[in-house]
């Protein structure tokens, strides 16, 4: 990915949907669990177990299967040049374009995630956050400007997508979300809230 691309993400996409997130109400069943220890800090080891262990790997793998999957359609071996002048340069644009997207619906999948500690998405309700869907509906308008808009396409090194590998991209919310709700799940089961 390119620099501007990152920051688009850093900057353009994840900003508006994580400022919703500060005003998701209320898990149900939080004030029915005991409060933290004091000695806890805020970002605890089930934190980053979840943030780094599920979510982000998840994120990886997905984002990762598609760059790779958008370079083998195109012929592109191991060692093969992608540079500027190469004949693999275009499919380069794309898998790196197909990067940025699944990152993209990754962070939708990881918002609807982080709504809810214990929960799942079914109690707490789809559209329980207006601000949070606005902030994703931006996101994705965002991220689409960038990707089939020419001078945007210049600027940030991406090409358009197509119809397969948006496909394959508009899975990833889903997968991402889905892969949290089974661990809540799971965490329910073992223990009640």
């Amino acid at each position: 990915m390119t620099v501007l691309q990152i920051l688009a993400i850093d900057l353009g996409t994840e900003t508006l949907p994580a400022l919703a997130l500060g005003r998701e109400p209320a898990e149900p069943g939080l004030m029915t669990r005991p409060p933290r220890p004091a000695s806890q800090g805020v970002i605890s080891r089930d934190m980053l177990i979840r943030a780094w262990g599920y979510l982000g790997l998840v994120s990886a793998a997905l984002v990762m299967g598609v760059f790779f999957y958008v370079l083998w359609r195109a012929g592109w071996q191991p060692g093969d040049p992608t540079g500027a002048g190469t004949p693999l340069h275009q499919a380069y644009l794309t898998a790196t374009t197909a990067t940025f997207a699944g990152l993209v619906t990754c962070q939708i999948g990881t918002a609807m995630a982080a709504r809810t500690d214990h929960a799942s998405l079914r109690q707490v309700g789809l559209t329980s956050n207006p601000l949070l869907l606005g902030g994703i509906a931006f996101e994705l308008a965002f991220a689409a400007a960038l990707v089939y808009l020419p001078p945007l396409q210049h600027l940030f090194g991406t090409a358009a997508l197509p119809p397969d590998v948006l496909a394959i991209i508009a899975t990833f919310p889903v997968i991402v979300w889905g892969t949290d709700e089974l661990r809540r799940w799971a965490r329910r089961s073992r223990t009640p809230c």
